[in-house]
Parts: structure tokens; C-alpha cells; sequence
């Protein structure tokens, strides 16, 4: 939600705001000129703001909830009786100075139509007290609620529409205090039936009755949603959509592909948005390049909440588009989503207007969703600023005061999108049966389809299995209510081999896809027997499968897929995904093959260990370049993968390498490839005696005592720090920075002794990447625990780390000489001491 900005201005005047900004780095010119000449903008009552919509011809926009039922809403979910619950960030933004954030005002309302006529009647306060809540999802029979930096799973069990179970269910959702646009939101139960969120890189499943932990990625600033076929779609506040063309904790088995474009990946190329009036008032309005010449604002500045629309009540053409909210603009966009080949693209069909768009300034769509009745729904937080405070500008603070926009800050809409001259459609409710509950998983509402598979799927059971089989082998179902029996069928943990056999030769690509992922071990020659599929996507599923697998005979059929794909983006990257270690043994099997597909797979490999920073490995990829004919294009792709950098931005050089001794087959590289190619090459490779390199770095080793403080600090890492910097120590966008090579791992133990005991907040730079990220103090581990975890991150032997290891007086002496201080660590404060 980050950059969702204010409105236009009264008159043309020049004002310094040397104070006001709280934020410095964000706070734009000091002198600033608000420009046009606009009246002061009135608040609107629900009945005003709803005759001042311009929508798309054939629809209608209803009014669901308004104030003083709700205030301040961000997010909203449906429970399979068609209630909604409404999480409410009633403490965001009461000034310029967010006063009252701290305060325990937020809230979860839990709205009810009982008179049937689409307008909600009855509410109950859910759960309140909470300070900034930020998401909320209907779960288990009761509702997902995130407080930074707790989830809670919350229940009323009397049916008093009010929470008397609350569990947390995890305490890294965000942060305490922390900005609200930057942190874990939107939890969303995914066709997977896993339960993924924008901002968080962990996925949760629910498995009887107990919250399961495991690693996926985190990306995406505020929403989160998923398309027919699984597909996680997100967004950024300045990119209207993005997406996961490939499943993302594929990824996360990797750490080395962040630059992947199979995640995360682009999908709209025009971005250009049209304001029903001007909006000179945005957070950058003073640049030249943020305003067209009539105030309106061009491009998107904050984007959330996308949906790709799977409701069903739509006309055709809208059915698969993304319906996208712009607050700052005061508009909802449409994209038509465009797909070949498993490359999805966001086609911008508006020209001149939008999907939904209104003149009233306070109008700050947050969030699109689908409802039981099939119609498109809209959190309207309904204010006048809607920026965060750290992020104010002089510009936008005189806009502020100049407007007086503080006021009021205390409403808040829930709209509903219909076609027109149709009748208002019925909530379906989910029905109690097992039978019933699959017969709707053939519903035209993705909405009922999803909300189907996750009851079965938390009611657990073999009860529905037989039904499930069955309309996963019927023919004449429709493609999706197949995918969903399997999705649901593995959700239960009631797949059989032969289940999967059935469905991998299904007449649909979307169901062998989701086959193949489900598959296990023990089907690896029906996916072996599978390289012939004509199919793109069911290609890159299958890489992403047989390179995991880890068997000779699954990595040959890898490799003869790549044999005649290798320059599809999606089929390559999906079996890079599993190929972390085995790049220069799986690289060998490549040559021979046509070399237009092959260069494309081994250059990545290639690329893959010099980023991994290896000496041996990267050795032996040398080698598989020096056996190669000169001027073959393999070899050519492998001396420009090994001469990548993992920080080719900074001016730091690349990690140098040390090898036993020189490698013969470097000096035979050299006389095969360009003298530019060869040197970036041979600068990685040191050894004893090569002229320059100075001297190998010296290992001392571990003393008994300190290995087993090591092997100590190794499982306090596993069970404490993995889940966020990961096994793999390259941690995790958006939640932890990379420990491995990393200068505040291995430079003066002192600094990452600091980290630990008292945190790190804000801005920090590892290589050429910077991380805005909070990491809390753990002053509550002994000296020893900390001494071990630090002696193991600094002494990993797979990361090929070798500095000093740290004892417990060295922390008993950090933490005394620190004892008063309170605050977290900033990276200024902690370069005094490098």
C-alpha cells in the first residue's frame, strides 16, 4: 500500500516545508509549488460517492457496507455462509504524523445480510483491541488475523459472532511497529492448499488441526490472489501485476535464480492509467514525469490488492481479467489476461477511461475480490491521506494542510460490482456434505470451487475420496472441476500411484500439469516415460520434477527435454530449480546436443556456480570448457556464465577462489577463447604461486572445544534462523538478507555479536543489494548459544566461510559493553565499527 497518495489542490502558491517531512530521504524538494486551481474537496456520504461512479457500460456498482458500520477498511474475506469479515486499520493515519498507530483501536467485524437483499444489516465485533491489523482470512471455521508480527487463528466457538479462541499461529507476520505497506499481507488459501501471502516467504498448511511450516518466497508489496489454474498474481505500488509462472517454492529449493523471469514475473507493458480528474496531489506530483499537462496522473503510483476475476457472473470476455485498484488515481483498472505457451501478459484495454473510476478524492480502493454470489467486490478505505507518514514529501504535506485532508478518517465502503439489468445474484452457501461439497467443485465461481476443495480438504477423511475419483477420471467433466478433484484428492493425502497415472494422461494440459507435481518418487519412470509431451507447461513442470528427483536416468530425460526446449525460458528455469550442486556433472550431459538449445542450459548452469562462489565446482566447469572444440558455442556460453558476478552492480570485486593448484585445463582454455573471455575467467582462480594473487587465506582449524560449540550453534541456526535466512544461508527476498559471503557475517565479530543481542532496523547493504528489513534482538539466548550460532555461520564449511570463530566471553564482553542501549542497530551505526 505503499505510495497511495492524496488529492489536488486549492491554488498556485510556493511553500517550504523545511520540518514537516518525517521521513528525509523521501521528503522530495524543500521548496515546493502546488499547481491548479481546484475547490476543496467535500467528503461524499455513501449515496454521493455511489451516483459520482463512472463504470463500464453493462455493469452497476451496489453498496454493500458503509460507516459508522465499518471504518477504515484494508481487507476482506468470505466464509462459506457467505458472511464477510471486515479487518479494519481504524488507527492508520489519524495525521501527518500517524499519532495513535501505537493504540489498540483496530478491529474485525463480522457483517451479515439477513433480509437477503445484498446490503449487510447486522455486524458484530468480531475481535478488537488490536493494534494495526492487516489481513483476514476465513479458515477452519474460524478466521486468519494478522497483527504485526502475530497471526492469530481465531474462532467463536458459542456463535455470538464474536472470537473466544485465540492461537497464534505464527509470530513473523511483520513486524511490531513497523511500515504498514511493507510487511506480510493478504493470506490467501492457494489451489495448492497451501496458504501463501504477499510480503511473507513462508507457506502455511493446515494438517490436522496443526499449522505446518515450509519455506517458499516472499514477493509482492499489499494483496495477493490466484487465477483458475493456482497461478499466484501480486503486485508492487508502481507495477500494476506481476506473477509466478512456475510454482514458487520450486524456487526456493535454489537460492541462486533470483533473477529468474518464470517468478515474479512482468505481465503488463502498458501501465498507463486515466484519473476521471486531476490528481496533481500524489507523492512525487512535483516531478515532471508523474503528471500529464491536465494534473492526471500517468502511471500507477499505488497499485494493490489485484484479482484475477474468476466469478462466473461476468460476461465471457470479462471472465480471467485482472481487476486492479489504483487509490492514488481513484480508479479500478482492467487488464485482459493473455496466455501462450505458459507466458501470461496483461493486455491494457483501456483507452482514455477506466473499468471503475470516480472524482471523489477520498475514493481509495484497496483491495478487489471475488464474492459467493459471483459479483466483484471493493474495500473502500475512504479517506483523504492514505500515504504513510515515512513516506510523506514536503509536496505532498503542503497538499495535506492546504486541503485540510486529515479529516475525516473514520469511514469506510465495501462495494459490489454486477452486471447491469440483471437480477441481484444469491450468496451461495456451501453446503454440509461431503457429496454436496464436491458436486460444487464443477460450480462456474472460482470463488465456490476454492472455498469447496478447503472445506473437504480441513474436514480430512476418506469420506470424499471415492466421490473425488470419480470426477477426477470423468471425461465429460469440466477440465477445472477435474483439477480441483486432484488438488483436493492430494490435499486429503489420498492420491494413489494409479490416481496419478490416470491423470498424467489426462486429455487436459492444466490437469497432467498439476499431475506431474503431485507425482512422487515412486512414479519416476511414468515421468521419465513423459519427455515426448507436447505441451510447454507440462514440459516445465516435469523438469521442475525430474531434476528433484536426483536420479541418472530422471536427469537424462531432463536433459533430453532440454535437448530440443532448452531455449524456453519456462522448461529451462523450471529444471535449474533442482539442479543446485550438479551444475558441471548435468552440464556434461548437455554437449552433443543441438548446440542452439544446449548453450542456453549450460551458459545458465555456468553462470549458476560462478554466483555460487565454489572453487571445485567452478573448476570442474572449466574443465568441461577446455575438452570443447574451439569456438563451440557451448564453450562460448560457458566462459560468459563463469564471468558473471553475484554483485556485477558493485564495485567490489568478485570473490576470489582458491584452488590446490593450477588447473591444467585453464591454461588449455586459454588458447581456445578471447583474451577478454579467458582473463574474467582465470581472475576468479587462485593457487599457491600464481603471480598476484598473494596469499591463500589461512584456515586454522577448530579445537575440540569450538567444533562443538559449531555443531552447537548448527541446530540453534536450524530450528531459529533457517526459516527466514534459510538453510542454504542466501536467505529469502523481502524477509532476510544472504549470510553466505556476506561482510557482516564475516568481517569483526563484534558487529554481527551487536545484530543479535539488540537487532538490526532499516536500510542494509550486502554487496549490491540493499535490504529494508527488521531483524529482532534475541538478547534472550545464553552467551554460549549466541557464540555458537555465530561460530557456525562464520565457519560453514558448504558456504565455504573460514573466519575467526567466537567465544562466550567475547558475547559476555559485547553485552556488557552494551548493556544500557535499547534500540536496534542501525547499518550507519554498525559501519562506525567495521
Amino acid at each position: 500500500m505503499r505510495s497511495v497518495f492524496v488529492t489536488p489542490i486549492l491554488t498556485l502558491f510556493g511553500l517550504s516545508t523545511l520540518a514537516l517531512a518525517l521521513h528525509t530521504k523521501n521528503a522530495g524538494p524543500e521548496e515546493v509549488e502546488l499547481k491548479f486551481h481546484l475547490p476543496p474537496p467535500v467528503p461524499l456520504s455513501p449515496e454521493e460517492a455511489l451516483a459520482d461512479f463512472q463504470v463500464e457500460p453493462g455493469f452497476r456498482v451496489e453498496l454493500v457496507a458503509c460507516e459508522p458500520m465499518i471504518q477504515s477498511p484494508v481487507a476482506i474475506s468470505f466464509d462459506d455462509q457467505g458472511r464477510l469479515y471486515v479487518c479494519e486499520m481504524r488507527g492508520y493515519m489519524h495525521d501527518k504524523e500517524g499519532a495513535g498507530e501505537d493504540e489498540p483501536t483496530g478491529r474485525v467485524s463480522l457483517l451479515e445480510d439477513t433480509d437477503g437483499d445484498g446490503r449487510m444489516d447486522k455486524s458484530s465485533v468480531f475481535l478488537d483491541g488490536l493494534v494495526m491489523p492487516r489481513s483476514v482470512l476465513a479458515v477452519n471455521g474460524g478466521v486468519l488475523i494478522a497483527e504485526p508480527p502475530n497471526l492469530f487463528f481465531c474462532k467463536d466457538t458459542d456463535g455470538d459472532g464474536k472470537a473466544d479462541v485465540k492461537e497464534i499461529v505464527t509470530s513473523d507476520f511483520g513486524s511490531k511497529g513497523g511500515q504498514p505497506e511493507h510487511m506480510a499481507n493478504t493470506p490467501v488459501w492457494a489451489m495448492d492448499n497451501a496458504i501463501w501471502a504477499a510480503g511473507y516467504a513462508t507457506r502455511l498448511k493446515l494438517r490436522g488441526g496443526q499449522w505446518l511450516r515450509d519455506s517458499g518466497l516472499g514477493r509482492g508489496q499489499w494483496g495477493l490472489c490466484q487465477d483458475d489454474v493456482g497461478r499466484l498474481y501480486f503486485n508492487y505500488n508502481s507495477d500494476f501485476l506481476r506473477a509466478d509462472l512456475l510454482p514458487t517454492e520450486a524456487f526456493s529449493r535454489n537460492p541462486l535464480l533470483r533473477e529468474a523471469s518464470s517468478i515474479n514475473a512482468k505481465l503488463a507493458a502498458d501501465q498507463t492509467v486515466w484519473p476521471a480528474h486531476p490528481t496533481p496531489g500524489v507523492n512525487r506530483g512535483y516531478d515532471a514525469k508523474t503528471l500529464r499537462a491536465d494534473g492526471t496522473l500517468a502511471k500507477p503510483t499505488a497499485t494493490c490488492g489485484a484479482l484475477i476475476y474468476r466469478g462466473g457472473l461476468f460476461p465471457a470476455a470479462y471472465r480471467g481479467n485482472a481487476f486492479i485498484p489504483e487509490p492514488s488515481a481513484n480508479l479500478v483498472k482492467r487488464f485482459v489476461m493473455e496466455e501462450k505457451d505458459g507466458i501470461v501478459a496483461a493486455k491494457n484495454v483501456s483507452k482514455g477511461t477506466e473499468f471503475l473510476r470516480s472524482t471523489d478524492e477520498r475514493f481509495r480502493p484497496v483491495q478487489a475480490a471475488d464474492g459467493p454470489d459471483g459479483a466483484l467486490y471493493l474495500v473502500d478505505m475512504y479517506r483523504g491521506i492514505i500515504q504513510h507518514s515515512s513516506f510523506l514529501t514536503h509536496y505532498l504535506i503542503a497538499n495535506i494542510e492546504a486541503r485540510k485532508l486529515e479529516l475525516p478518517y473514520d469511514r469506510g465502503r465495501i462495494w459490489r460490482i454486477v452486471p447491469d439489468k440483471e437480477p441481484r445474484p444469491g450468496a451461495v452457501r456451501l453446503p454440509a456434505t461431503a457429496e454436496e461439497r464436491v458436486a460444487m467443485l464443477s460450480h462456474s465461481n472460482g470463488w465456490v470451487r476454492d472455498a469447496a476443495q478447503r472445506l473437504i480438504v480441513e474436514a480430512g477423511g476418506s469420506q470424499a475420496a471415492p466421490a473425488l475419483t470419480k470426477l477426477l477420471q470423468d471425461e465429460s467433466a469440466a477440465p477445472l472441476a477435474r483439477l480441483h478433484a486432484l488438488w483436493t484428492l492430494d490435499g486429503l493425502m489420498a492420491m494413489t500411484p494409479e490416481i496419478v497415472r490416470g491423470a498424467l494422461r489426462d486429455a487436459d494440459a492444466r490437469v497432467r500439469s498439476a499431475a506431474v507435481r503431485v507425482a512422487g518418487r515412486d512414479l519416476a519412470p511414468d515421468l521419465v516415460a513423459l519427455t515426448g509431451e507436447p505441451d510447454i507447461t507440462v514440459l516445465a513442470q516435469l523438469c521442475i520434477k525430474l531434476t528433484s528427483i536426483n536420479l541418472p536416468e530422471a536427469d537424462a530425460a531432463a536433459a533430453k527435454i532440454l535437448a530440443s526446449h532448452g531455449k524456453n525460458t519456462l522448461i529451462r528455469e523450471g529444471a535449474l530449480t533442482g539442479l543446485r550442486g550438479r551444475e558441471a556433472a548435468f552440464a556434461k550431459l548437455m554437449v552433443g546436443t543441438d548446440p542452439a538449445q544446449s548453450a542456453a542450459v549450460v551458459g545458465d548452469l555456468a553462470k549458476l556456480l560462478a554466483l555460487a562462489n565454489k572453487a571445485q565446482p567452478f573448476a570442474d566447469m572449466v574443465d568441461l570448457a577446455a575438452s570443447l572444440p574451439k569456438g563451440d558455442a557451448v564453450q562460448r556460453a560457458i566462459v560468459k556464465g563463469l564471468s558473471t558476478s553475484r554483485d556485477a552492480k558493485s564495485k567490489t570485486p568478485a570473490k576470489v577462489l582458491w584452488l590446490d593448484a593450477e588447473p591444467a585445463s585453464l591454461t588449455a582454455l586459454q588458447k581456445l577463447t578471447g583474451p577478454k573471455d579467458f582473463a574474467a575467467v582465470a581472475a576468479r582462480l587462485a593457487w599457491p604461486g600464481k603471480p598476484g594473487a598473494g596469499t591463500p587465506p589461512k584456515i586454522v582449524p577448530l579445537t575440540a572445544e569450538q567444533t562443538a560449540l559449531y555443531e552447537k550453534g548448527k541446530v540453534i541456526y536450524t530450528t531459529l534462523c533457517a526459516a527466514c535466512h534459510q538453510p542454504h544461508g542466501f536467505g529469502l527476498d523481502g524477509l532476510a538478507p544472504p549470510l553466505v559471503d556476506s561482510e557482516w557475517v564475516l568481517g569483526k565479530p563484534e558487529i554481527p555479536a551487536r545484530i543479535v543481542l539488540h537487532g538490526l532496523a532499516g536500510p542494509l547493504k550486502v554487496g549490491s543489494r540493499t535490504f529494508n528489513l527488521a531483524m529482532p534482538p534475541l538478547m534472550q539466548l545464553s552467551n554460549e548459544d549466541i557464540a555458537g550460532v555465530l561460530t557456525y555461520i562464520r565457519r560453514e564449511s558448504d558456504w565455504e566461510h573460514t573466519a575467526s570463530p567466537v567465544d562466550a566471553k567475547f558475547i559476555e564482553s559485547v553485552r556488557a559493553k552494551n548493556a544500557g542501549r535499547v534500540a536496534m542497530w542501525t547499518m550507519d551505526e554498525l559501519k562506525k565499527g567495521l
